[in-house]
């Protein structure tokens, strides 16, 4: 933990640890407070408050004589939000958008590996729990250095064409499509969060700086998911444009979505 960064130690280790918590690498339990202690170089007053903080936030629980384990929500607020029929977005212009966004920016491909689907990934692409899939992490960059962190899920049935070598050279989109793919329609959620270590380091910012946090679901034509999308944006780098439209009688109006668009610099 570097003394530079603008958070307390303990919140450093808190926000790297949470994040790994909803990845699902303790589903075995979490490590002990001397290993902790040797993994953050950090004292074990540290960790322990770091832990705290976990407890508080009902991730993990705390039992003596049994360790750390983690606790699993039965279901991910994510994965099974279903926006209103006129909500939902059309990828007419999106996939565009996204191709276009890929092929004018570099990507570095962090990792890919064939994992058993989390209850998590499981859910979103209605897949059953430990089933295999392609997990795939990628930091995209402009010009100006790096833009996003993007963490990717797709069955092993349908990226089991592609892998490592693909993804450095073209966009999931495409090479989905390559595969006979026949892409439909996409859901998709921005919220905010802090970065955490992991995610500073690979963004080029300070822990704690806010990111854009896109969750977007891909569906086929015959409605059946493809690809769940975890993706980490520097807001300073990125920005997502919608023009609504106003439908509906006088009494009833409603806003509904025109076109998506997403703009980087």
């Amino acid at each position: 933990m570097s003394r530079e960064m603008p958070l307390p130690k303990y919140h450093q280790v808190y926000l790297v640890l949470r994040e790994q918590l909803q990845e699902g690498r303790f589903n075995e339990g979490l490590p002990g407070e001397m290993a902790l202690m040797k993994q953050f170089g950090v004292a074990r007053v540290t960790i322990r408050r770091a832990l705290s903080q976990l407890a508080g936030d009902g991730l993990i629980a705390r039992e003596p004589g049994r360790g750390t384990r983690p606790l699993r929500a039965s279901a991910s607020p994510h994965a099974k939000a279903q926006a209103p029929e006129g909500q939902r977005a059309q990828l007419t212009g999106l996939l565009e958008n996204l191709v276009s966004m890929g092929l004018r920016t570099s990507v570095k491909v962090l990792s890919v590996e064939t994992i058993q689907a989390s209850v998590e990934v499981a859910q979103a692409l209605r897949l059953s729990e430990g089933e295999r899939v392609q997990k795939a992490v990628r930091v995209r960059s402009t010009r100006e250095g790096p833009l996003s962190h993007i963490t990717t899920w797709v069955p092993l049935s349908i990226a089991k064409d592609f892998g490592r070598k693909e993804l450095a050279k073209k966009p999931i989109l495409l090479l989905l499509e390559e595969s006979g793919v026949k892409v439909g329609r996409a859901e998709q959620s921005i919220s905010a969060r802090l970065a955490d270590a992991h995610l500073a380091q690979h963004l080029d910012v300070a822990i704690g700086s806010a990111l854009l946090d896109v969750r977007r679901l891909i569906f086929d034509e015959d409605d059946q998911p493809i690809q769940w999308l975890h993706g980490l944006y520097r807001p300073d780098r990125y920005e997502y444009q919608m023009q609504l439209s106003r439908v509906g009688s006088i009494d009833a109006k409603v806003w509904i979505s025109k076109e998506l668009s997403a703009r980087f610099h």
